[in-house]
């Protein structure tokens, strides 16, 4: 009984912290519309500012925590909801999603500048060792603290949201925010205080759990991961469900760790506990709670004929033996990179340029496609298994969220992607005890493509073959379907379409495509480990080529240069400058893709369109103009 009552307690104070910290995310995406990924960063950075002040600074403990809950975490939010989430009206769920990816990424990587992360960082608990007893349980100052703060904060909100006219206006800009602004109300205004709330209750799950756990910045910011499970429970909209699904999620964690074996995998196991808990959920979610996406806000670039198609695809093919052929051994690792990761990235412009579905796990599909061809070998076999193995999980991701989109889908794929991390990856039995596997670079029969300038003709080759294959499917019957799906899936319903069977066929393929990636890649390093394909990675990869332009083949090849460069740039500058060339993508995303949706490939194509344009009005005859305002007075 005594172990029983222990394990509650903790398991209630960790609920407690997710209770807060999803309160704050739901607060935030009930008055914006927008789901903030950067909820835990902003936990994370508030947590960090306390340790500097409270520790560092030798400020007492009620200052330093009015300084970073009332003032900084406020102001956060602030900032955040003036110069992004403004921004953002009218923008489609895809371009919010990675705007916040990039807030989170950004966060992160400052953090990272501001305190090195291998130095230790010890925070006291509030009352440091005064502790009370129940029924042989002791329960310590900081527990009792982290319950009262966590049941303070849910009759709080209740109170303010149903209790005060701030309250009556936080409900009321979600239902009709004009209605509201012919009312006397001021909509910014009241979207700015929620935003700044919410950071303020990030800010606090930040501070409370802290002392519980390692004052780690990636640990901190995933943390909320956990809290997604709660807010989905609650449907983002209920307040007291967050709650209590915050609570019971804590629960289920605790008991989980403490009565699971205590083995290194049943250990990794329920680490997992809260994502799986977040499939479920979502597996079950009622379609009341299923939010409605907006209409893509992306335009569709035009199709080039099958000739200059095959033409581009030779001509860079071409490129690849001429590159081959004059670059340096080292330099064909770092462009081998560049072709390799394009691959990875093709499979986002099928999935979310074409297809208008969300993905946040395409580097754990790489890594099973690299983990399938380590084992079976390096041959068409492996490769076939890497594409059907990374495909036919890629649609059982899918599957609980085939009904969604947009954010319930990048929730999905968030969840396993975390999953992989911290369960599947990490065994043994994926990577091996020595936490790398060789894996061999391809061979087809008696052609061996174990040369450097071999293999990298090889990934220039499968670039353009995949390249020039994604844009003649766009032509296909089944490129009509992703374009109308990613329109209107409703409509597509409604004339007869499948939605449910083209979402998994894109998912599917698009996680083959990217488990091919992976084997290349491992080849091209005759080995992979359990870092090249994290949750966080996998982030990174879509801001570069939602940056270069996601509807486009282009996009992929720019957003992968973009990481090539900054890979080769690295090793020769100081730290303070490799840090800022780590925070340049997420901030990049923040500044430029809410007034430029369709990335770099996506603005130039405009650019060059209107050229033309231009020169074809510039270039018509004075009789044809005489003509046409005859017409047009007629």
């Amino acid at each position: 009984m005594t172990t029983f009552l222990t394990y509650t307690i903790i398991g209630l104070v960790v609920g407690a912290v997710y209770s807060i910290a999803a309160s704050g995310l739901v607060l935030t995406y009930t008055t914006s519309g927008i789901f903030n990924f950067a909820h835990g960063a902003i936990g994370m950075v508030s947590a960090f500012s306390y340790w500097e002040l409270r520790v560092h600074r030798g400020w007492p403990a009620p200052l330093a925590l009015l300084a970073v809950i009332v003032v900084l975490a406020p102001l956060m939010g602030l900032v955040i909801e003036r110069s992004v989430v403004r921004r953002l009206r009218g923008a489609s769920v895809e371009v919010t999603l990675v705007v916040t990816l990039g807030l989170l990424l950004a966060l992160l990587n400052l953090s990272y500048y501001v305190w090195d992360p291998t130095l230790g960082r010890p925070l006291p608990r509030f009352f440091d060792g005064s502790k009370v007893r129940l029924l042989d349980v002791n329960i310590s100052y900081h527990q009792l603290i982290v319950l009262a703060v966590g049941c303070v904060v849910a009759i709080g909100l209740r109170l303010l949201l149903g209790r005060t006219r701030v309250g009556l206006a936080m409900r009321a800009v979600v239902d009709d925010s004009d209605l509201l602004a012919m009312n006397a109300g001021d909509p910014e205004r009241v979207t700015a205080f929620s935003w700044a709330l919410g950071a303020a209750l990030a800010a606090l799950a930040g501070v409370l759990i802290a002392p519980l756990v390692t004052l780690d910045a990636l640990s901190l910011t995933l943390l909320v991961v956990n809290a997604y499970a709660a807010a989905v429970i609650g449907r983002l909209r209920s307040l007291p469900l967050t709650f209590a699904g915050g609570l019971g999620l804590g629960l289920v964690v605790t008991y989980a760790t403490g009565y699971f074996p205590q083995t290194e995998s049943w250990d990794r196991l329920a680490a997992g506990v809260p994502t799986i808990a977040l499939f479920i959920v979502l597996i079950f979610l009622p379609p009341a709670g299923v939010a409605r996406a907006q209409a893509s806000s992306r335009r569709v670039p035009g199709l080039p004929s099958t000739v200059a198609v095959t033409a581009s695809a030779i001509a860079f093919a071409a490129a690849t033996v001429v590159v081959a052929r004059g670059a340096t051994l080292s330099n064909l690792i770092s462009l081998g990179d560049v072709l390799g990761f394009g691959i990875i990235l093709l499979s986002l412009v099928l999935l979310t340029g074409f297809g208008g579905q969300v993905s946040l796990c395409q580097l754990t599909f790489a890594g099973i496609g690299a983990l399938a061809v380590g084992k079976v070998g390096a041959n068409p076999l492996g490769f076939l298994v890497a594409a059907c193995g990374a495909g036919a999980v890629g649609a059982l991701v899918a599957l609980p969220a085939v009904r969604l989109r947009g954010l319930y889908l990048a929730l999905v794929t968030l969840a396993f992607a975390r999953f992989a991390d911290v369960v599947v990856f990490p065994n043994s039995a994926a990577f091996g005890s020595g936490d790398r596997l060789a894996v061999d670079r391809f061979e087809l029969g008696p052609v061996s493509f174990a040369g450097e300038r071999m293999y990298f003709v090889l990934l220039g080759v499968v670039f353009a073959a995949t390249a020039a294959g994604l844009l003649t499917l766009r032509r296909s019957s089944f490129g009509r379907r992703l374009s109308a799906m990613s329109d209107s899936p409703a409509a597509c319903a409604t004339v007869g379409i499948d939605v449910t069977r083209t979402k998994l066929a894109v998912f599917a393929i698009s996680a083959a495509m990217a488990g091919v990636g992976g084997g290349l890649f491992g080849g091209l390093h005759t080995g992979v480990s359990a870092n090249d394909f994290t949750m966080l990675g996998s982030l990174t990869l879509l801001l570069l080529v939602v940056l270069g332009g996601i509807g486009h083949v282009s996009g992929a090849i720019l957003g992968s240069a973009t990481l090539g460069v900054i890979a080769a740039i690295k090793p020769g500058v100081a730290e303070p400058v490799q840090r800022i060339l780590d925070l340049a993508p997420g901030v990049v995303v923040m500044l430029v893709l809410a007034s430029v949706p369709d990335g770099v490939a996506g603005w130039w194509g405009q650019r060059v369109e209107s050229i033309r344009a231009w020169r074809r009005s510039d270039l018509r005859s004075p009789t044809q103009e005489a003509r046409t305002d005859v017409q047009l007075v007629g």
